[in-house]
């Protein structure tokens, strides 16, 4: 097989939509290696001049974006910043790099989930459930997460712990319990749970926009095992808690009491958004019909819910540092792309596993979760994802079909983030909403139960690819 060379003048493909970044390197920066372990004639990428900058930047930037003493939407602009302000990357090659879908994405659904969170209808869901537990504590617990699950698999995971989670710690302060196992609970469900759909976790939207993958095939492919996984965790979890969830007869007076009706506060504006929030959904679940992308459906629906909101302050709901934290990261994996280092990683990954694609499979699925658990996913996945496309450039016979390369990097940088408390951006926002209310949950008790849900959740994973791929 000829060797691949990046070098030549084309079009290397970048995070999907049609947005792509000229590779026009100099051939210089490109050698041929001998041939692989299993007889490849595989390239090697040596970056010169300019090009070891991008790495460099890029590694410190994971540094202080672990290190979290500086705010990481700083450190993702500062860093691209750096890099445009030298010859290594254009502006245009920058703005050809940021995948405006998964932007568009993440500002549409951000705008229509807050809406409809300020209506009251994801309280009053909550406290349906909190009924339906008939005073019993592992009842309750088990509902909130599973409810937590199926809110993520169609918010995100985000969104459902801070409006679930919120709902939690009120309620448990009014029947005067414990929340760490509430919280802990859900947390865990909802990184779980947003792993099965295409809008349910950032990293599956960065990987659905590169490589083209519909909302439906996330379904079909991941839902299946997410759906064993929380089974399997709603397990463990009741077990592990099965002596701190016990409640006062008091408290269960007063979950008896609750009233649904009550936590609705916008009962037509509730409406038209669930309505908007369905057709979104049918759209996302058409897009191999229609061939319109999510970005473009959550932007389309949001502007809809817009026409009957009109609170000058609508655009708050957006968190904008994450906007521009995706914008700057983007920009700085672009870069490392164009330097040729991420066509060389790949060539070692290859090397390593002797061009088997099961292998490949799995390492990915076991790497990427060690790695989120003590990295952010979202900057691991943007460094992953040109990595698993030069697979295929690099050996198309091998690696023809990258599904399930794709699937096994979702599940990695998903679930993996349930082993540590920094390993997730649920995680970081509920041991800050407990702390704020006074209770501490601490990185070893979180630890104890988050590595014991990720290693099930992880060899529950390994059986499925072994078994489907």
């Amino acid at each position: 097989m000829d060797g691949y060379t990046l070098g030549e003048s084309g079009l290397g493909t970048i995070w999907g939509v049609g947005l792509k970044v000229s590779h026009q390197m100099d051939a210089a920066l490109f050698t041929e290696t001998a041939g692989s372990k299993w007889g490849l004639s595989l390239p090697s990428a040596i970056p010169l001049g300019w090009n070891w900058l991008p790495n460099v930047v890029l590694l410190i930037a994971y540094v202080f974006i672990v290190w979290e003493k500086v705010p990481k939407v700083v450190v993702a602009l500062l860093g691209s910043s750096l890099l445009l302000l030298t010859p290594v990357f254009t502006q245009a090659e920058a703005l050809h790099a940021i995948d405006f879908n998964v932007i568009a994405l993440l500002v549409g659904m951000m705008i229509l989930v807050n809406i409809l969170g300020q209506t009251g209808a994801l309280d009053a869901l909550a406290r349906a459930a909190a009924k339906a537990s008939k005073g019993n504590g592992m009842v309750l617990m088990l509902l909130l997460a599973s409810l937590t699950a199926f809110i993520s698999a169609f918010l995100d995971n985000v969104t459902a712990i801070l409006l679930i989670g919120t709902v939690t710690v009120s309620l448990c302060a009014t029947l005067g319990i414990n929340p760490i196992p509430y919280l802990v609970a859900e947390t865990l469900l909802s990184n779980i749970g947003g792993t099965a759909t295409l809008v349910g976790d950032p990293p599956n939207m960065m990987i659905g926009s590169a490589a083209g993958i519909t909302f439906n095939d996330f379904l079909v492919n991941l839902a299946p095992v997410i759906g064993l996984i929380s089974v399997a965790s709603l397990g463990l979890l009741a077990w592990w808690y099965r002596k701190d969830v016990t409640l006062s007869p008091e408290a269960t007076q007063q979950l008896t009491t609750l009233s649904v009706g009550q936590a609705i506060t916008d009962k037509p504006l509730m409406i038209k958004a669930l309505i908007v929030l369905a057709l979104v959904i049918v759209g996302f679940l058409t897009h191999h019909v229609t061939h319109i992308e999510a970005g473009t459906i959550a932007l389309a629906g949001a502007s809809v819910l817009m026409l009957f909101e009109h609170r000058d302050d609508i655009w708050n709901d957006v968190e904008w540092t994450t906007i521009f934290f995706f914008i700057g990261l983007f920009v700085m994996v672009g870069a490392v792309e164009k330097s040729g280092t991420l066509s060389w990683l790949a060539e070692q990954l290859l090397a390593w596993t002797r061009g088997n694609a099961n292998l490949m499979s799995i390492v990915i699925l076991w790497g990427s979760a060690a790695l989120s658990a003590v990295v952010d996913n979202i900057p691991y996945t943007a460094t992953m994802i040109p990595l698993v496309q030069n697979l295929n450039r690099i050996d198309p016979i091998a690696f023809s079909n990258l599904q399930p390369l794709w699937w096994s990097l979702s599940l990695g940088a998903c679930l993996g983030g349930n082993a540590t408390l920094v390993g997730a951006m649920a995680n970081v926002l509920v041991v800050d909403m407990a702390r704020r209310r006074g209770h501490e949950i601490r990185f070893m008790e979180f630890f104890k139960v988050g590595a014991s849900v990720t290693l099930l959740s992880l060899v529950i994973s390994t059986v499925y690819l072994i078994w489907r791929y």
